[in-house]
């Protein structure tokens, strides 16, 4: 056996079986990034502060009183929170409007003893919520959000009016409104924010104060609270989620994890190069892998037979070659380990249901000292340069086995001629099934 043979051998076994180890490492593990998330999408909120007549859309006398008062008020909403973005949110509002010396009346001590008290029994609204959306690169949960509403509301209020002549009281008077807002919220935990805002809500009616003035009335209401989040437990609230920081961190999280991955099949792939170096190397030079030499450390030059060890030269004689017989009792041998020949898929290691049959093989050719061509042969899947290789290193790995179990290494061949030469179609699983093969050949 030639040194050159033995070193391609060892070549092209450590390339199949490193790449099938890391191509199965890498394809077997995967990471949980870039899941499905839940959000708390619902809230409800609590909130209390000022009611006035005073708003950034008076004139300079205040509409009908020309001295708004201050006076509390209270409220509650409930929200769904659809995009990042945008929301819907329900508000509940009462709470008492006041103004004195009204404008119908000429400055003085009888304008000073007019005023009004204007009581909202409640008031209900439905509003638009525009969150200025997280977008940090950094932090997934923004600590302040700013944001804007509009919408409409209808409400149920009775006012009373003090020494205005041409006023009237009413009772639960039923009015329309459009209240436009804007505020922010401070995000204390997945759960809990802080809410402070703004809001003017426009009356559909003149006669909010009891007085029915040249335009409609409007009143004001700043206010302060807290809202409450409500979903599952450690999920973030959608209003102040950044995606784009989920995005950054599950990506850096993923290409860790593939860096460890890729450090880790780059160990395997060194100690297994290692092993196989040990394993089929030719230490003692005489064509046979150190794995199968059962006479390690024989001398250069000696011949040796399938196992390594020497062969004793016969007597000088006349050298007379007698004629090859192959029977067909031969071939059904052969014919029954091409049956039952199987290799792991895509790869070189046969399986160890096929044994038994290659053992019959092998003492055929150490019983007759047949010569043995074995050509292996692939389907078109894949690329050539792969399949070339792949029914190379197959043919060597039955050869090996062979050789193992004592036939002469010099008399069998092993050649891949990967998908060139199919005897079925390569466009049916069953065709590529019987193109995928190992032929044996006796002579």
């Amino acid at each position: 056996m030639k040194y050159n043979f033995t070193k391609s051998l060892l070549t092209l076994t450590i390339a199949g079986l490193t790449s099938a180890a890391s191509a199965q490492t890498m394809g077997t593990e995967s990471t949980d990034n870039f899941q499905k998330r839940d959000f708390r999408t619902w809230s409800i909120g609590l909130n209390g502060g000022i009611l006035t007549a005073a708003t950034p859309f008076n004139g300079e006398n205040n509409g009908d009183f020309r001295s708004p008062q201050i006076s509390w008020g209270y409220g509650a909403y409930i929200k769904k929170q659809i995009l990042p973005s945008f929301g819907l949110q329900a508000d509940f509002l009462a709470g008492t409007v006041k103004g004195v010396r009204a404008n119908t009346i000429a400055p003085g001590a009888a304008q000073d003893a007019s005023s009004y008290n204007a009581r909202i029994n409640w008031a209900g609204s439905l509003k638009a919520n525009f969150t200025v959306a997280n977008l940090s690169l950094n932090q997934k949960r923004s600590f302040l959000s700013p944001y804007l509403t509009a919408g409409a509301g209808y409400m149920s209020n009775s006012v009373n009016v003090q020494n205005t002549p041409g006023a009237a009281n009413t009772t639960f008077h039923n009015n329309f409104f459009v209240p436009v807002g804007a505020g922010f919220k401070l995000g204390l935990s997945k759960v809990v924010n802080l809410d402070f805002g703004y809001d003017v809500n426009f009356m559909k009616s003149r006669n909010f104060d009891g007085v029915v003035g040249n335009f409609n009335d409007r009143f004001a209401y700043a206010h302060a609270g807290i809202e409450i989040a409500l979903g599952k437990k450690n999920t973030s609230q959608l209003q102040n989620f950044s995606p784009i920081a989920a995005l950054r961190e599950e990506s850096a999280a993923e290409a860790s994890a593939l860096r460890t991955r890729l450090a880790a099949a780059e160990q395997a792939r060194m100690r297994d190069q290692e092993q196989y170096m040990k394993d089929l190397g030719d230490d003692d030079m005489d064509g046979v892998a150190n794995k199968f030499d059962k006479c390690a450390g024989t001398p250069t030059g000696t011949v040796v037979d399938g196992a390594g060890c020497p062969i004793k030269a016969p007597a000088p004689q006349q050298i007379i070659r007698e004629k090859v017989i192959v029977t067909e009792a031969d071939r059904q041998v052969v014919g029954e380990a091409i049956k039952n020949l199987e290799f792991e898929t895509g790869k070189a290691t046969i399986k160890e249901r096929s044994y038994a049959t290659l053992d019959r093989v092998a003492a055929l050719l150490v019983e007759k000292n047949f010569s043995l061509k074995l050509a292996g042969h692939t389907d078109n899947t894949g690329s050539m340069s792969l399949n070339l290789r792949l029914s190379k290193d197959r043919a060597e790995s039955v050869k090996s086995y062979l050789v193992q179990k004592g036939a002469n290494a010099s008399t069998i061949e092993a050649t891949g001629y990967g998908p060139n030469q199919p005897i079925a179609t390569n466009k049916t699983a069953a065709g590529r099934q019987q193109n995928r093969r190992v032929e044996f050949s006796l002579f």
